[in-house]
């Protein structure tokens, strides 16, 4: 039982984060929960060779879930110019349609997944220097922490990677902040200028 466990461990370190594997009597149904819902069997000889098989026959299975679409070779680095691009984007669609209304459109561009990763604090800390060098270069964005927080919570999200949007109040002097959390590792700061701000809406796993 404990090496079925760890062999449908692997598959969904392996697998999309929009796939879902669970466990079946004669093997384990992965659920790829994208817009075009799909399930794919796999036998119980194919799941045990994740734990048992030699490394030729893990990477031959590995082969087949990406022929289905239910794995990625690696998962998607953005480039600095991508990360500006996106500041700049999030920063005109709040300034055209209003936060709120971003809000609620977060479910369409960060998407739902059914496994989430905790990004490496290199990763992170490398995200955070090409936001804020670009919200500070740009006179566009001008250090807006709405966009960085939406930008970084948004690409965090397309990665396969776990994050939470805080949107937070400050009483004396009244004062909102948003920011996207990590691993730790808070974008922008949660607490700018050592001012705290109380998180009144949290929001995780694509808008819900």
């Amino acid at each position: 039982m404990s090496e079925e466990t760890d062999a449908l461990a692997a598959m969904t370190r392996i697998l999309s984060p929009h796939c879902r594997v669970t466990a079946m009597s004669n093997g384990a149904l992965i659920s790829d929960w994208r817009r075009r819902t799909r399930f794919l069997g796999m036998t119980t000889t194919d799941v045990r060779k994740f734990v048992e098989g030699s490394p030729e026959e893990r990477a031959e299975l590995v082969k087949d879930l990406m022929r289905a679409g239910c794995a990625t070779a690696c998962r998607k680095a953005y480039s600095d110019a991508e990360v500006g691009l996106w500041l700049r984007g999030v920063h005109l669609l709040i300034r055209t349609v209003g936060f709120g209304r971003v809000l609620r459109l977060l479910s369409l561009v960060a998407p739902v997944c059914a496994r989430a990763d905790l990004p490496s604090t290199e990763e992170m800390a490398r995200l955070k220097r090409a936001l804020r060098s670009h919200s500070r270069r740009s006179w566009l964005v001008n250090d807006d922490c709405k966009a960085a927080a939406v930008t970084a919570f948004v690409l965090l999200r397309r990665c396969g990677l776990n994050a939470v949007l805080h949107i937070g109040v400050r009483e004396h002097p009244f004062a909102l902040h948003a920011w996207s959390s990590s691993a730790g590792v808070c974008i922008p700061d949660a607490d700018p200028r050592g001012h705290g701000f109380t998180p009144v809406l949290s929001i995780s796993c694509g808008g819900e």
